[in-house]
């Protein structure tokens, strides 16, 4: 694959999620990162509407509306929708992209950390993993390649390259100075590999243990279509711990339990995610591997 030159960094592509905005404004004023000579950086607060009101989207969330369809759509009904044509027109376009790295930054209000999420199996996004697992040990590494990169309908994928960095527990609408400098620490040792990967000089990355997701667990509903139950008390701000088959992921509000009934252990993460109420997604689950 080509050098990475130009790289946009996002915020605000969820209106209330500040760690990212802050970020962008920090970088605009004073570009402290050490690489601001390194690469040819874009700067971008995506959903500028949200972010005014502070709330996650205006009429649809915005980091779903990159796939191929939709951006190639003349359906101008929703805010986010046209957002999408205008930064993929800045940054993209889409399968033959101008802009190298696209690092697009959320925060979740689950207790993940600091945790990468990579969206496709190669050497290029699996050496990127180990480096930051190397530098920063407390960081995770979650690979989401259920589907192949240019299927993914987030906004990362309007860069011939995209990650994303999502960082918690933080709540919405709110920021904390540990998960700023947690996502300036992640945001630095990645530009550190590009660097390196320029160079062709990046060490080959050691086995490292990664979480591949698997699917998502929506709550127990009556047959209301309610919520009939909560995740269980064991698994709350436990993201990537083990929960084996048999062990107690809900809790009825009857207080009887509803056990993980796979063939295999899980690990959540995006437990209790706020932004996944109206879902009624309670968490995704993943297999740990070594990568």
């Amino acid at each position: 694959m080509s050098s990475i030159k130009s790289i946009a960094i996002v915020g605000g592509t969820h209106g209330n999620e500040l760690t990212g905005i802050h970020l962008i404004q920090s970088l605009e004023k004073s570009h402290v990162t050490q690489f601001a000579d390194t690469f040819d950086f874009t700067y971008v607060i995506a959903n500028q509407p949200a972010v005014a009101r502070n709330i996650r989207f205006v009429d649809v969330d915005l980091n779903r509306q990159f796939t191929i369809d939709n951006l190639a759509s003349t359906d101008t009904s929703f805010g986010e929708s046209n957002i999408a044509k205008m930064l993929n027109q800045q940054l993209g376009p889409k399968q033959h992209s101008k802009t190298d790295l696209v690092i697009d930054i959320h925060n979740t209000t689950a207790a993940m950390g600091a945790t990468l999420i990579l969206l496709e199996d190669s050497p290029f996004y699996r050496n990127m993993g180990g480096y930051l697992k190397a530098h920063m040990p407390s960081a995770n590494i979650l690979l989401e390649d259920e589907i192949s990169y240019l299927e993914h309908p987030y906004l990362c994928t309007i860069g011939q390259r995209g990650i994303m960095l999502e960082l918690g527990a933080q709540p919405q609408g709110v920021s904390r100075m540990d998960v700023f400098l947690q996502c300036t620490e992640m945001l630095e040792h990645i530009l550190a590999y590009c660097d390196l990967y320029n160079q062709n000089t990046q060490p080959q990355q050691p086995e490292f243990t990664a979480f591949r997701l698997l699917d998502v667990v929506k709550f127990p509903l009556d047959e209301d279509n309610q919520v009939a139950g909560l995740v269980h008390e064991s698994l709350l701000d436990r993201d990537y711990d083990k929960v084996e088959v048999g062990a107690p992921i809900f809790r009825m509000f009857d207080g009887t339990e509803v056990f993980h009934t796979g063939d295999q252990a899980i690990y959540p993460h995006f437990i209790n995610e706020a932004a996944y109420k109206a879902s009624k997604v309670a968490f995704a689950s993943a297999l740990k591997f070594k990568w």
